[in-house]
């Protein structure tokens, strides 16, 4: 049975550029090889995620009356996302991406527009009525949401990003309340102690997941047991923006459907392989046939072993 899943965070209008290099040569003009406008943000493309694969999905963002706002409200309707979740704010949040020809990506998200800007609990908690799962992303306007979202009783899962601390003031709340947890390797040490030393300071999560780009993703269960999927790019390395989001959003579509963490951490790691051969990832997503087509094609192997020995 298809899970019901509430996604809360940031939409945002961006537009993803192609540069020469890393840093940045300034130029007065340059003319890119190849620019891409849309909608992303974290939110977006975790929704867009389980919408592709079936999922009912129920969006609670944060979206202006502006220019950029029109043309996040329109994307959102043409992909079944706009609700009653979308709730107005006095400008939109916007973004640019600069990408390389390897594929590494430098982000550069302007949200000032929405972290002063409340978002009513009221339309969350309504939004989360028989879900299975609540996503709410580390974004500001989220944090104070969080302590009467946990008594609803939902499991709570999140990306915490570009984290380095475990006990870092900022993710806390985060880190106290969500079963699943995961993030980018690229401010870890060691990913594995990082997940050890995760599991043993936060009870109430189940599983801890880091993204590691190229080579691949791990996550380690509560069990103590560790599982590790190496990368894939089927269609080759074009993009790597929201790789992450694509990951973590598809193994909670695995790990709700099923509770297999290896199954779901390989398909998450496929998918996300996939969708960075693409200018623009977050445009794009698997269905659930064309998942379990790649799947049969190109799966990468699951190892397990364990983070407690």
């Amino acid at each position: 049975m298809s899970p019901t899943v509430l996604v809360a965070g940031v939409v945002s209008l961006y537009i993803s550029v192609n540069v020469r290099g890393f840093p940045v040569t300034y130029e007065p003009s340059a003319k890119p090889g190849w620019a891409r406008s849309g909608t992303a943000g974290v939110a977006s493309h975790i929704a867009r995620v389980h919408r592709a694969l079936g999922n009912d999905v129920r969006l609670c963002t944060l979206v202006g009356r502006d220019t950029a706002g029109e043309a996040i409200r329109a994307e959102l309707r043409r992909d079944g996302l706009s609700g009653p979740g979308v709730v107005e704010s006095p400008s939109s949040s916007l973004g640019v991406v600069l990408v390389d020809p390897s594929g590494r990506r430098m982000g550069m998200p302007h949200l000032t527009a929405l972290d002063r800007v409340e978002y009513p609990f009221e339309v969350l908690r309504e939004q989360a009525r028989g879900a299975d799962l609540l996503v709410l992303t580390n974004a500001k306007f989220v944090r104070p949401l969080l302590p009467r979202a946990d008594t609803l009783g939902i499991p709570i899962a999140v990306d915490v990003h570009l984290i380095d601390d475990p006990a870092g003031e900022y993710n806390r709340p985060w880190l106290e309340r969500a079963r699943i947890v995961f993030c980018s390797h690229e401010r870890l040490g060691d990913p594995r102690a990082w997940v050890a030393d995760l599991l043993r300071r936060y009870p109430r999560c189940e599983v801890a997941g880091v993204g590691m780009g190229a080579r691949g993703a791990l996550a380690g269960l509560r069990d103590g047991r560790l599982v590790e999927v190496p990368a894939v790019a089927p269609a080759g390395v074009v993009n790597t923006s929201g790789a992450g989001d694509a990951l973590f959003a598809t193994f909670l579509d695995g790990w709700c459907r099923h509770g297999d963490a290896g199954a779901a951490l390989r398909d998450g790691v496929l998918h996300a392989g996939w969708k960075v051969g693409h200018r623009l990832p977050a445009s794009v997503s698997l269905t659930r046939a064309e998942l379990a087509a790649l799947r049969a094609a190109a799966a990468p192997p699951v190892t397990w072993g364990r983070w407690d020995g």
